[in-house]
């Protein structure tokens, strides 16, 4: 499926004070409502090790030598380790798509700032009991400007606000992505087991970031966040549009007016859609689908509020399947 927007003229950039003060805003949001309605005493992400003493399992290549069961190892004469259950001591790395696609958006806000709002609830959620947030900014093909940013992983506030400005403050450049490439900087160089957090709309064919994504789960919680675009599920009835590729400038005019190029191309985005969900299903990352016309910061409590629910039952964190597009508005 082609990723094609309508054109439209880019919004003026704001003064440095002004983004400054959306970006405060933002995390003030993010901040009050998350905290308001995930109480507890602990809110994370994503189940992750931590410091509180759990079960012995097989040692694994990979697996923290320092966390080694002797007692369980001497008694079956074959390497243990000891499980941690608590989420604490998290190593979050957050890979933040913002190449050119994502500078689309016909409702609430562009994919590029819901993907900004979504790095900062994901930045808040982490960045807390001394746990590291680094990131990762992927904005376009290196050919044609493009380039890949990597911001190292620290504790505390200041440098949460200070990467979270960072993320919102990177242009996106001309050209296509490789979301693939952008992922496999999170499995360089090897790190203890953690939380991984792909930001994207995972418009690139799914052969390109499968498989680095299936390669990081292996040693990491991964969730991967979709944004999307009610446009890009189904045309409008507007007559002429003139459409364009973001990452190529290709120009194409369509009928719009056509019920059946209208039915095909909901048929060929949900297909779209279903193979990117099946892909990250397999590569064993959770899924959040985030929408521009729809309250994200609702979404993601619903989201956490499924992964505290599974833990406090003891079960295994499952990958949430998306909402079938026929119950989102």
């Amino acid at each position: 499926m082609a990723r094609a927007v309508a054109v439209t003229a880019p919004p003026p950039a704001p003064s440095a004070g002004r983004a400054e003060a959306v970006l405060s805003r933002l995390y003030l949001t993010v901040t009050r409502k998350l905290d308001g309605l995930l109480q507890g005493d602990y809110v994370g992400l994503l189940p992750g090790p931590g410091s509180e003493a759990g079960e012995s399992i097989e040692y694994r290549p990979g697996d923290d030598v320092r966390r080694m069961d002797w007692p369980v190892t001497a008694r079956t004469t074959v390497p243990h380790v000891r499980r941690t259950v608590a989420d604490r001591e998290l190593e979050t790395w957050l890979a933040v798509d913002l190449s050119a696609s994502l500078d689309f958006g016909t409702a609430r806000c562009l994919k590029r700032e819901l993907a900004v709002c979504a790095a900062a609830a994901m930045i808040h959620l982490t960045a807390r009991g001394g746990n590291r947030v680094g990131a990762v900014i992927g904005t376009g093909d290196p050919t044609s400007g493009g380039s890949t940013l990597r911001l190292p992983a620290r504790t505390g506030r200041k440098e949460a606000h200070g990467l979270l400005r960072a993320i919102a403050r990177t242009p996106s450049k001309p050209g296509h992505s490789d979301l693939g490439a952008l992922v496999d900087m999170l499995n360089r160089p090897p790190r203890r087991r953690g939380v991984a957090v792909v930001v994207s709309d995972f418009l690139a064919p799914p052969q390109q970031w499968g498989r680095p994504i299936r390669k990081l789960a292996v040693r990491h919680d991964v969730l991967a966040v979709e944004v999307l675009d009610p446009v890009e599920l189904a045309l409008p009835d507007a007559g002429v549009l003139a459409l364009t590729d973001p990452e190529t400038g290709t120009l194409h005019e369509v009928q719009t007016a056509d019920p059946r190029l209208r039915r095909r191309y909901a048929e060929a985005a949900a297909a779209q859609r279903s193979v990117i969900a099946q892909t990250l299903r397999g590569a064993g990352a959770a899924h959040l689908r985030l929408r521009t016309d729809s309250d994200w910061l609702l979404d993601i409590v619903r989201f956490v509020a499924g992964q505290r629910h599974a833990r406090t039952r003891g079960s295994a964190r499952p990958a949430p399947a998306p909402r079938p597009e026929s119950e989102v508005r």
